[in-house]
């Protein structure tokens, strides 16, 4: 192995263990790394340094994952990396239409911008939520269905939907005041762990 990989490798895992220092000197080596790759496939400072964290947020939990038979550290997080951009570019696609029309009305502005980042939290949190809620989330607010239809489809009590719904709600609100995005009534973070059903 690779001198510097090897010493990498047991940062890596001292990292996973709790170490702060072995943290500061694996983020050192390798978040402009990560930065790199993620600004050359997004094009978006902003967008790369979302990822960088979440690439980091990942490796904290699943770090002990790596084997170094199977390719570098730099190789292991190239590939998280991408495909976590990946998973950007797909979900930017899929909301470009509305944010061209966004962008027609305020081209430039503090508050376009604003918007979608606030856009982007709310689904990031949306995501996070338990299925259950998740479901009724989205079927009650993006897919326009009303609470009885949902409980009919899912064969569920019509008071089950509420509930999934105000806890979805509950989550998103308090994730996304997490995050700082106080004046919002919807919106998240990453984990709706409260008020599952």
């Amino acid at each position: 192995m690779d001198p510097h990989n090897e010493e990498m490798a047991i940062s890596l895992r001292e990292m996973c263990d709790g170490s702060v220092e072995a943290f500061d000197l694996f983020y050192s080596a390798y978040a402009p790394f990560i930065m790199q790759v993620a600004l050359r496939l997004l094009g978006e400072k902003m967008e790369a340094e979302d990822i960088c964290h979440e690439v980091f947020l990942e490796v904290l939990r699943r770090g002990k994952d790596y084997d170094p038979a199977r390719g570098s550290i730099r190789a292991w997080l190239a590939v998280k990396t991408r495909s976590r951009c990946l998973d950007r570019l797909r979900r930017r696609q899929r909301v470009s239409p509305i944010a061209e029309e966004l962008g027609k009305a305020d081209p430039s502005g503090e508050d376009h911008i604003l918007s979608r980042l606030e856009q982007e939290a709310l689904r990031t949190a949306i995501h996070g939520l338990p299925d259950t809620q998740k479901k009724a989330i989205v079927g009650s607010y993006y897919s326009l269905q009303t609470q009885r239809q949902m409980a009919e489809a899912w064969n569920v009590p019509i008071g089950t939907v509420k509930s999934w719904i105000r806890y979805g709600l509950v989550n998103l609100r308090r994730q996304l005041e997490q995050q700082g995005w106080n004046g919002s009534s919807e919106g998240g973070k990453r984990h709706g762990q409260d008020g599952s059903i």
